[in-house]
C-alpha cells in the first residue's frame, strides 16, 4: 500500500522533465520532494494525481494503476497545487459544499474540516475577499475534506504569515499520523519539522532519496545538502 513509482518519463518538447523516475513511499509516509525551479517537481505531482499523462512509465496507488484506474486513484488523493485554483465569486464555506457534491462527500464534515484549517473567521466571506493565506486554507480545505488516503502538497505554506505557518503546519503534522503525504517546498525547515525522508529531485532525475537523520549525517543542513546536490 501507498505509491510506487516505476521509470516514469515525460516530455515537453524537446525538454526532459522526468527521466525514468523510479520510487516508493510506504502507507502512512510523510516524504518531503524538494529540487530545484525546473526540476520536475511538479510534473511528478500532477502525473501521480493524474492531471497529466507521462509519456511512459508506470503509477500504482494502493495498488491501483493510475493510467487504466484514473478515478480509483483520484478517489484516494488529494491535491493542493501550489497556484491553488479556486472559486474566486463562491463564499468559502459555498465552495466546500461545492466540493462536497462532487467528491460525494457528507456536508456535515464541512463545518469540522473549516475548524480543523482556521476558516471559522472567513467561513461567509467570499474566496475574492480573503487574504492569500486565508486562500492557501481553502485549497487545504478542499484537499482534506474527503480524508483522503493520500494527500500531496505543493507549496502549502506560500503567502502565509509566521503564525500561520505555524498554524499550518500543526494541521500537516495531525494529518500525516494517519495517511500517506508528499510535500513539495523551498522552506527546509518546513521539511526538518514534517518530513522523515527526503527525495532530492534535479533536471528530472533523483539525485538523492534518504531520510532526514541520514541527510543530518552528512552534511550540516538540509541547505548545505541542497546546494552541494543540485549545484
Amino acid at each position: 500500500m501507498g505509491i510506487i513509482i516505476k521509470d516514469l518519463t515525460k516530455k515537453y518538447g524537446e525538454q526532459l522533465a522526468l527521466d525514468k523516475v523510479s520510487f516508493s513511499i510506504k502507507s502512512g509516509e510523510v516524504v518531503g520532494l524538494l529540487g530545484p525551479n525546473g526540476a520536475g517537481k511538479s510534473t511528478l505531482m500532477k502525473s501521480i494525481t493524474n492531471a497529466i499523462n507521462p509519456d511512459s512509465g508506470d503509477i500504482l496507488v494502493n495498488d491501483f494503476k493510475v493510467s487504466d484506474q484514473p478515478i480509483e486513484t483520484k478517489k484516494m488523493i488529494g491535491f493542493l497545487q501550489e497556484n491553488n485554483p479556486l472559486y474566486m465569486d463562491m463564499y468559502v464555506k459555498e465552495y466546500l459544499e461545492f466540493v462536497t457534491s462532487i467528491q460525494k462527500v457528507e456536508k456535515s464534515k464541512i463545518d469540522e474540516i473549516i475548524e480543523k484549517v482556521g476558516l471559522t473567521p472567513e467561513k461567509h466571506k467570499k474566496i475574492n475577499q480573503l487574504s492569500k493565506g486565508y486562500k492557501q486554507r481553502v485549497g487545504l480545505a478542499q484537499a482534506i475534506i474527503s480524508s483522503p488516503e493520500i494527500l500531496i502538497l505543493d507549496e502549502p505554506t506560500n503567502g502565509l504569515d509566521p503564525n500561520q505557518i505555524i498554524e499550518i503546519r500543526e494541521v500537516i503534522r495531525e494529518i500525516g499520523k494517519e495517511k500517506t503525504v508528499i510535500l513539495s517546498t523551498h522552506i527546509m525547515q518546513e521539511v526538518e519539522a514534517l518530513c522523515s525522508r527526503v527525495i532530492l529531485l534535479n533536471k528530472g532525475r533523483i539525485i538523492a532519496d534518504q531520510s532526514i537523520e541520514e541527510f543530518k549525517g552528512q552534511y550540516r543542513s538540509l541547505e548545505e545538502a541542497f546546494h552541494t546536490l543540485t549545484l
